[in-house]
């Protein structure tokens, strides 16, 4: 039988005014049904919203290290329950095992991480230019939070956008993507039970599910929101900046790219492909840090694709439970794109290598699987190459000196994630400087980030506002003010 959930607001779950469910299913076994939600109306948004600025005073006056207890307490119950939220995770959304269960320490670790930055983000002390003055910052919440969150990492986004809220003593109203509610919903548990142990307000996290039509426009819109974070498509992303910040909200968008790995003439071949393998296909390449464009150097061009194809060819694709190397994709939509590209690959003339098929044989007919995608002979300006695919996708084009790699890698409208593969650190230092991307990687895949250090995309990327994660993850929950005391 699936899991059935309501909305959380107030501190209560609470059935939607409209009635309606949506069901969640496993993509690698479309027949089974994992959960169902409420299909919920802007009037069940704007509650949650109300719940949230009624909480958010009485919040933001609960003490530093008791707000840490409460987020300290919420990642012991995750941790607790690992394997439950694990083996969730891969049935609603088709990570394997592996992954899946990386995810989730991820996010324990970022519960873990803020609770304890909840005690030290105040503010700082200044040298005043008189004797008798004390000078100094001090760092107070922005109000309600609305979060928008995506499906493909759907614990770890969510995550890392609550928990610096939270710390900062903001009050949070959550609106998780359709295809993949279930993990989090669970995380809401622990964050209710937590909530409940240290006696914190009732309102300070609230969890509703349904369209962003409904839903998202009715949280952006509101009045008593004070801060907007979205995660997700460029095209939706921009209409989000645009309204929150006509509605004089702060607005943070975390959007799409289009990532390139660069494979240097010192690269060593074997780590190159396994570098870019793994940000390829890797997550079934659902990752907006997802390597795309591969950029290899004339002498290596050739081997480089061969032995590319030899590693797609060796992975392992089934359900996540079997821990396999490459589960599905999410849904029946992501997965017709991802074909509709390869279809467009060819027509633009680009010579499929390797893959492009669905995998409808006997093990894999049940759910959205594809065989990972190569493709040689590209051309930047191919619309393969400019487009974010969001799927298992990957074309190779090649570069005689360093200036043209560094011109093809920036020839894109995005900017969040590039590598380079290189055993000459003035080449990589070279492509630190001049790659016009967000996070960049040196001999290590495109995808995979760290807690505690700024992430964020550049031109159409981002917003360029504020960064997600580590203390800057804070900073967009906060308004500093300045006091100057004389004594």
């Amino acid at each position: 039988m699936p899991e059935t959930y309501t909305n959380y607001v107030d501190g209560e779950w609470r059935e939607s005014e409209s009635g309606e469910q949506f069901e969640v299913h496993n993509p690698a076994d479309t027949g089974e049904i994992v959960a169902e939600f409420p299909q919920s109306t802007a009037g069940d948004a704007r509650g949650a919203v109300e719940a949230a600025a009624a909480a958010q005073e009485e919040w933001a006056d609960t003490p530093g290290p008791t707000r840490g207890k409460v987020l300290r307490a919420t990642a012991k119950r995750m941790d607790d329950r690992e394997g439950e939220l694990t083996e969730t995770m891969v049935r609603e959304e088709g990570k394997t095992r592996a992954e899946a269960n990386a995810e989730v320490n991820r996010a324990i670790n970022i519960f873990y991480y803020y609770a304890e930055r909840a005690m030290d983000y105040a503010g700082t002390r200044q040298l005043p230019s008189s004797d008798d003055q004390n000078l100094y910052t001090i760092r107070e919440p922005i109000g309600v939070a609305g979060l928008i969150t995506p499906w493909n990492y759907p614990i770890a986004i969510p995550s890392w956008k609550s928990a610096p809220a939270l710390a900062t003593g903001n009050t949070v109203v959550l609106k998780p993507a359709m295809d993949a509610p279930t993990v989090f919903a669970k995380v809401v548990e622990c964050i209710d039970e937590a909530a409940d142990e240290y006696d914190a307000p009732d309102g300070i996290f609230n969890f509703v599910t349904g369209s962003g039509e409904d839903v998202g426009n009715a949280i952006i819109e509101h009045e008593d929101v004070d801060a907007v974070s979205f995660t997700g498509s460029q095209s939706i992303g921009e209409m989000v900046y645009e309204q929150a910040t006509n509605a004089h909200k702060r607005a943070q968008t975390e959007m799409g790219s289009k990532n390139p790995t660069v494979v240097a003439p010192s690269a060593d071949l074997e780590t190159a492909v396994e570098i870019v393998g793994g940000g390829a296909f890797g997550v079934t390449g659902q990752a907006c840090t997802a390597t795309e464009r591969v950029i290899v150097h004339d002498s290596m061009y050739d081997d480089f694709v061969d032995e590319l194809v030899e590693y797609a060819e060796g992975l392992d694709i089934g359900p996540g439970l079997d821990d396999p190397d490459m589960g599905p994709q999410v849904s029946e939509s992501e997965l017709e794109s991802t074909l509709e590209y390869v279809e467009t690959g060819q027509k633009e003339g680009a010579t499929l290598e390797y893959g492009g098929e669905q995998l409808d044989d006997e093990e894999h007919e049940d759910g959205y699987f594809v065989e990972p995608t190569i493709f040689s002979d590209v051309d930047s300006d191919m619309q393969i190459m400019q487009e974010e695919v969001f799927g298992p996708f990957v074309g190779v084009m090649s570069y005689s000196d360093f200036d043209e790699a560094i011109e093809i890698a920036n020839d894109v409208e995005f900017g969040l994630s590039a590598g380079i593969v290189t055993d000459d650190h003035s080449e990589a230092n070279r492509f630190v400087q001049d790659a016009d991307f967000g996070v960049l990687k040196v001999n290590e895949k495109t995808t995979g980030l760290e807690l505690h250090v700024p992430f964020g995309g550049m031109n159409a990327s981002s917003s360029e506002t504020y960064r997600e994660q580590g203390e800057e993850g804070m900073d967009y929950f906060t308004i500093i003010k300045t006091v100057y005391d004389n004594y």
